[in-house]
């Protein structure tokens, strides 16, 4: 319902419009046609994008009412994730709404919020404004279900962050549910009402009001919601404020978790939600939105699925080497605090990227299709190369690049000092100091021209073996994707028995090899059938239960024989799925028969 104060305001609104209406020449009204944003040139959309594409890097808060309950509703631990509590719990609306009026954040300081975003390097940040449960974070005109008239707080959150965040040059952006789980009109025949009447006046005022650089929609999915709708939703917004960025999700053309937008889709880029693409996107917009601690609100068991700082710098890294932004998500607590060991978690980023924050800011994807050291990222004649495993000999063997170098330095305060380089083959070898970074250490090179790279597959070791890691898979289908695991990527999610996995790699000599396969699957979901092949040869297997989804066991499938030496690709394909997923696949390795 529409605040009591702002109903007269809004009656003179509408005379005063119809007056300025009735006293323009109707042939101008005629003449006037809405403009398609949908056909926005090439050179207008890379001005429009160009501050997204050049930031790489931005914070998602997840904050509301939800933080309350802090992932536990009547003492029990929600089944689902923390934001959800209200849908996965069961909450009723108005138990929900008691859970509201106790949502009191005496703690928030907007500077604050923003000041740890700068201090990490982040370039934007996204908060909710309104999530699944309706709740608004701002002082609406068109609700009174805001912290404005339902919480004792009576702060207007996105006035003080807006205010903030131009202090200290941060762009601001939003979040906003298309879906409602707590207006009666948002589903079924009075879908159109709540969309008229209710959201699109509410993303009118946010724009208005606050200024948005981003509008990032979500909840999509619900069957009310249809593409062309998406579609209207995408022009009326860009109509409010032209040079605005909308993500994929205020459409249908989400490809599941993946996250890619289908083409012929409405959308600016797309979102990948706690998945980095095994290979990139190459020509395409997108962001991968990864959470610190598996829920996305505040969960007061957090600290469990919390990783090294260390980890979320690879995540950047690596999101940088395919192309993409990292939109890293942190869940506040009910009071407006940030929890402590996350705060850290940002501030250690902070230091890597004071050091190293040219190797990612408007960078663009590698040109090498696979290092195994480490990722690549590139801009203005500058290889960044970014180390995660130091060469133990102190070499580091840069695969196929033909370009001629004029120096090779570490970011890390050594701009001056130039490391030896030489040529050995196709490749390129630096000669490297001692270890310098944990996460990862940056070494510049700097080449004449455009990166020419001679392609090749994964190598065979030493002792012939040939390792295939989970993020150096080509993923194919609509469900599958690579995701964190302890402190290894796997592939999960395989919940499509028509998806499958593949790897090139390259062999000096053909002959008979063991397939080993590192993977984990619960034993409710044991007895998926999947068979591996290269070339014309197949091995057949079924999945065994290894006593839950985390839990790795290394598996011998059996021998298979590799005829031909230099290129060759190996699939693994499912033939059937009884449980809730095929595997969990984290590598696969070959060993060659002796």
């Amino acid at each position: 319902m529409l605040k009591r104060h702002s109903c007269m305001a809004i009656v003179f609104s509408i005379m005063f419009s119809m007056l300025l209406i009735a006293g323009c020449g109707t042939e101008a009204v005629a003449d006037a046609k809405p403009v398609n944003y949908l056909n926005e040139s090439q050179a207008d959309k890379d001005a429009r994008m160009d501050w997204w594409r050049q930031a790489r890097f931005g914070m998602f808060i997840h904050w509301g009412a939800y933080a309350v309950l802090e992932g536990y509703y009547n003492d029990k631990p929600t089944p689902s994730l923390a934001e959800w509590i209200m849908s996965a719990s069961k909450v009723p609306v108005d138990e929900y709404e008691k859970v509201v009026a106790r949502f009191n954040p005496v703690s928030f300081n907007a500077d604050e919020w923003v000041r740890v975003a700068k201090q990490a390097g982040m370039k934007y940040i996204v908060i909710t404004s309104k999530h699944h449960d309706g709740f608004c974070i701002w002082d609406s005109a068109v609700t009174d279900y805001d912290i404005i008239d339902r919480t004792p707080f009576k702060r207007d959150i996105l006035k003080e962050l807006s205010v903030a965040c131009k202090k200290q040059g941060v762009k601001l952006c939003f979040y906003h549910s298309i879906m409602d789980w707590h207006h009666p009109d948002a589903k079924g025949d009075n879908w159109p009402k709540y969309r008229d009447e209710y959201m699109k006046p509410q993303l009118k005022e946010l724009v208005e009001k606050y200024d948005p650089a981003v509008m990032w929609f979500d909840g999509e999915w619900i069957k009310d919601w249809t593409e062309p709708q998406g579609k209207e939703l995408y022009n009326y917004v860009r109509s409010l404020k032209p040079d605005i960025i909308v993500n994929n999700r205020v459409g249908k053309g989400r490809q599941g978790m993946k996250g890619l937008t289908k083409e012929g889709y409405s959308g600016d880029f797309g979102t990948p939600e706690q998945e980095i693409p095994s290979t990139g996107l190459p020509g395409v917009d997108w962001e991968s939105c990864m959470t610190l601690f598996h829920h996305w609100g505040y969960h007061k068991d957090y600290q469990k699925w919390l990783k090294p700082s260390e980890t979320y710098i690879r995540q950047l890294v690596d999101i940088a080497s395919k192309g993409g932004n990292l939109l890293l998500n942190i869940g506040p607590m009910a009071d407006g605090l940030f929890p402590q060991p996350c705060v850290q978690r940002f501030s250690d980023m902070g230091s890597w990227m004071a050091i190293n924050g040219e190797s990612i800011y408007g960078t663009t994807a590698s040109p090498f299709k696979r290092l195994e050291w480490g990722r690549c990222t590139q801009k203005n004649g500058k290889l960044y190369l970014h180390v995660f495993d130091w060469p133990k000999d102190g070499k580091l063997v840069v695969p196929g690049l033909k370009n001629k170098i004029t120096k090779a330095y570490l970011l890390a305060g050594m701009k001056g000092h130039s490391l030896s380089v030489k040529r050995q083959g196709d490749d390129v070898v630096v000669v490297v100091p001692g270890k310098m970074d944990s996460a990862s250490t940056v070494i510049v090179i700097d080449i004449v021209g455009k990166p020419d790279i001679t392609p090749e597959g994964i190598k065979q070791a030493a002792d012939g073996s040939i390792s295939l890691p989970a993020e150096d898979a080509l993923l194919k289908g609509n469900t599958i994707r690579v995701e964190e695991k302890g402190n290894k990527p796997n592939i999960g999610y395989w919940t499509n028995v028509a998806d499958s996995v593949e790897w090139e790699f390259k062999v000096a000599d053909g002959g008979l090899f063991t397939v080993m396969i590192d993977l984990s699957c619960d034993d409710s979901s044991a007895g998926s059938e999947y068979v591996v092949v290269v070339g014309n040869e197949k091995l057949a297997a079924t999945v065994k239960g290894t006593g839950a989804w985390e839990k790795l066991k290394k598996v011998n499938v059996g021998k298979i024989k590799i005829a031909d030496k230099g290129m060759n690709k190996i699939t693994i394909k499912a033939k059937s799925k009884p449980g809730l997923a095929v595997m969990n696949l984290q590598s696969v390795k070959l060993v060659p028969v002796k």
